[in-house]
């Protein structure tokens, strides 16, 4: 006999919807995993009172009555299974596994019981259906009738809203049967009413997640949120995780929520509030120390001090009785236990965990190591100096975190790597599998890293308040110097060099050298720009090139394409066109074949002709077109020579009276003239009628 039992692919019911998971049977108890939220339902062996084995829509299902009332309910088993299952439940948790079936007589009338959770309508001794009073959200009562109303749900594409009960009435006195019915269902049910006053009440506390500022009042089994357009209340039965996550100077306090809370249409799975670090509060709780004592168990005071978001997170782990997850180990390029990044159209902030990942805040995302199948590093799509990455689930789900600077790709993939995430493109190396529990709870580890985060910050709280005197903190703050990092970025990119080297007159020498480069490297530019006008010269006499075989089918058919397929568009009717004459027999495109032979040499033929007479015109057009362009170049370069004999002879006269132009060293007016001379020898070398009276004085003005 096996200790365990697995079974994939099973479905639980809560609150009307059936939530997708794993379940296992072991001798210590029943374990359920959702896939979709990852909380695990534990039940030890030593609490289960009865086993229910029956048929249901999805095939058969187990009904699991714990000796405390609570339900459980699981289908999706074969037929088949149920001798495994009985005789495992016989041999580990010594319970006989009952099989009942539905009555499916169509009756409306029959006797209600009550049982633990559970509200049974049956007809003699077999249940019609079952309501878990969990479930019901009101309960009204009138003459002769009581009405129950349920919590609408999501993930299911029908709800059950309203179920009504006739309740007859009954001889016997000073019992309304009526009332009677109602007392036990709200004994039972999920009614949230706000009987008595607050534990506490934290005023205008900001909230990103649904945006507003919000008094927070802490009740026994709920939250309320009250703003001054909408409130909420909150059950703690419905919180999965907390999170406190620090930035710079702020903190987020993460709530996950399951099922959400709900605005019109807009659902809220994640509840974010903002605190600044330095905001503290004294705060005293609406109990005596006794009661303190008694339900909290030393985990809360009456009367408590420090930071808003460290009173506000204790309050909320005492209560909901959950651990808090705060970031790990993980330190990005610049030292925050953050990345900033984009996720969809919004900026963000993507926390690595222990064991997972969480983006805050527009919109929350929370995503568990053990539903990842990869992740993958992306170049950036508009800039190099960024990346991607990529998170795919096993569900097909992908997340694209974008935008994320270079420096922090080192950190990141180390984090990745130490994980043992499977990277994409990579493959999953020898010793990179996976090792988590696909049992263990997303949130469980070895110790309470928020625990000791609040004892390491109380142990400094007490040092600063014991050693006021000591610089301490100017020291801290000295380490990290922001302006020097900016002076050091803009010295990098400054274009005033001078600033920081003006010390030596070659230096200067050097800073005066770099235009004339810079000149040099536009005039050798020049000559390319003027390449492309030989090119467009193209004498419109000459014989055009044949069509293929292809082309000249295409011409031909065209029209009788566009009348089969009216409307079509040219990227289509070209597609058509491909079809068609890839279809087409050997035969016909033989005869093409023999109309592109005709047109080529049609072709040669005019080509001859053309290079005999019509070339030799069009050449004798090209030589006078470039005559006329030398004439011009030729009376250009004596006007440009008068200019530059006048100037020269003034700036030897009186150099500083030359405002038009900066100073300019022998270097860089040496090879300035000297690159001008050059392209005017090349100019009169060209025309061939350059005089050499001219020349003398090229040469004269270069050597000045």
């Amino acid at each position: 006999m096996a200790d365990t039992l697995e079974f994939n692919e099973i479905y639980q019911e809560v609150k009307g919807s059936m939530n997708d998971g794993r379940l296992r049977l072991s001798r210590q108890g029943v374990i359920f995993k959702n896939s979709k939220t990852g909380k695990v339902d534990n039940i030890q062996a030593s609490e289960l009172a009865e086993g229910v084995w029956r048929r249901v829509a999805l095939g058969h299902g187990l009904k699991l009555l714990t000796k405390n009332g609570h339900v459980y309910k699981y289908d999706g088993f074969r037929e088949s299974e149920f001798d495994k299952l009985s005789e495992f439940f016989r041999a580990h948790y010594r319970l006989e596994l009952a099989e009942k079936d539905l009555c499916v007589k169509g009756w409306n009338w029959g006797t209600v019981r009550f049982g633990g959770q559970l509200l049974s309508f049956d007809i003699g001794e077999q249940p019609v259906f079952e309501i878990p009073l969990s479930n019901v959200s009101q309960c009204t009562t009138g003459k002769n009738e009581v009405t129950l109303e349920f919590h609408q749900n999501d993930d299911a594409e029908v709800s059950l809203m309203e179920v009504r009960f006739y309740v007859p009435p009954t001889q016997e006195d000073g019992v309304d049967p009526v009332e009677a019915f109602a007392q036990n269902v709200l004994s039972k049910a999920d009614v949230i009413q706000a009987t008595g006053d607050a534990i506490c009440i934290f005023r205008e506390l900001q909230c990103l997640t649904p945006r507003g500022r919000y008094d927070i009042r802490i009740y026994p089994t709920f939250l309320h949120l009250h703003g001054k357009t909408f409130d909420y209340k909150i059950p703690y039965t419905t919180v999965l995780r907390l999170f406190l996550l620090p930035h710079k100077g702020q903190m987020f306090f993460v709530i996950s929520l399951d099922p959400p809370i709900k605005q019109g249409q807009t659902r809220y799975h994640f509840l974010i509030l903002l605190f600044s670090k330095d905001e503290d509060i004294s705060l005293t709780l609406n109990m005596n120390e006794e009661e303190v004592e008694k339900r909290f168990e030393g985990r809360l005071t009456k009367n408590m001090s420090g930071s808003l978001y460290e009173m506000v997170s204790r309050v909320m782990k005492a209560l909901v009785n959950r651990k808090i997850t705060v970031p790990g180990n993980f330190q990005g390029h610049s030292g925050a236990q953050c990345i900033t990044c984009s996720y969809k159209a919004s900026s963000g902030l993507l926390y690595p965990l222990e064991r997972g990942f969480i983006y805050v805040h527009k919109p929350p995302v929370h995503i568990r190591f053990d539903e990842i199948s990869f992740v993958n590093f992306a170049r950036g799509t508009t800039t190099t100096r960024s990346f991607d990455f990529e998170i795919e689930t096993k569900q097909g789900t992908q997340y694209t975190f974008s935008s994320i600077e270079r420096e922090e790709y080192g950190k990141l993939f180390d984090f990745v790597n130490a994980k043992k995430l499977n990277i994409k493109n990579r493959g999953l190396k020898e010793g990179m599998k996976q090792s988590y529990d696909e049992y263990a709870d997303s949130d469980e580890d070895q110790h309470d890293a928020y625990l000791e985060r609040m004892k390491e910050e109380g142990k400094i709280r007490e040092e600063n308040a014991n050693d006021s005197s000591d610089g301490s903190g100017e020291e801290t703050d000295e380490s990290f110097n922001p302006g020097e990092e900016d002076d050091d970025v803009a010295e990098e990119f400054d274009s005033n060099a001078s600033a920081s080297s003006s010390s030596g007159d070659g230096d200067s020498d050097r800073d005066e050298k770099k235009p004339a480069k810079k000149a040099k490297i536009v005039k050798d530019r020049k000559p390319r720009k003027k390449q492309p006008e030989s090119k467009k010269g193209k004498d419109p006499n000459a014989p055009k090139r044949p069509m293929s075989a292809y082309m000249l089918w295409l011409n031909a058919s065209r029209e009788k394409i566009k009348s089969d397929h009216p409307g079509i568009s040219i990227t289509d009717l070209s597609k058509k066109a491909g079809e068609l004459w890839k279809a087409m027999s050997k035969e016909k495109k033989e005869e093409w074949d023999r109309k592109a032979e005709d047109a080529r040499r049609d072709y040669e033929r005019a080509m001859k002709e053309y290079s005999v007479g019509g070339r030799s015109e069009s050449s004798r057009m090209e030589r006078s077109k470039k005559k006329k362009k030398k004439q011009e170049k030729q009376m250009k370069g004596k006007a440009e020579k008068k200019g530059t004999f006048s100037k020269s002879s003034s700036s030897t006269k009186s150099p500083a009276k030359n405002s038009s132009e900066t100073f300019k060293s022998k270097e860089f007016v040496s090879s300035d003239e000297s690159s001008s001379g050059e392209s005017k020898k090349e100019d009169s070398d060209d025309e061939g009628a350059a005089s050499p009276a001219r020349s003398s004085e090229d040469s004269a003005s270069a050597s000045d």
